[in-house]
């Protein structure tokens, strides 16, 4: 079965601001994504849980998708305007899909 090269981009947010990278990744033609919530984690900060939390503002989301290489320094650089003033973090892999048309 032929397999095709795309890249996962995983981006980790402040919940306040998830709406909009979710409108930026559309504007720029992503045609799928998907965001999870992120329980807890640590970083520069240090340790930290969403357990306890009330509202959206203390909390963290991951927005993951999957597009073609050529598409990624792009849409990087959409991302990083959201980032600039923000806490988050992106992650990005090489990955295979099987239907490349829907990417």
């Amino acid at each position: 079965m032929e397999m095709h090269d795309a890249k996962r981009v995983e981006i980790m947010i402040e919940a306040v601001m998830e709406k909009r990278l979710t409108d930026l990744l559309i504007k720029a033609g992503v045609t799928g994504f998907s965001v999870l919530p992120v329980k807890g984690g640590s970083g520069r900060s240090g340790q930290w849980s969403r357990q306890g939390m009330v509202g959206r503002a203390d909390g963290m989301s991951c927005v993951i998708c999957m597009i073609r290489p050529e598409r990624l320094d792009e849409l990087l650089e959409a991302v990083l305007s959201v980032l600039e003033r923000h806490i988050g973090v992106v992650n990005v892999t090489d990955a295979k899909v099987l239907r490349a048309e829907r990417f």
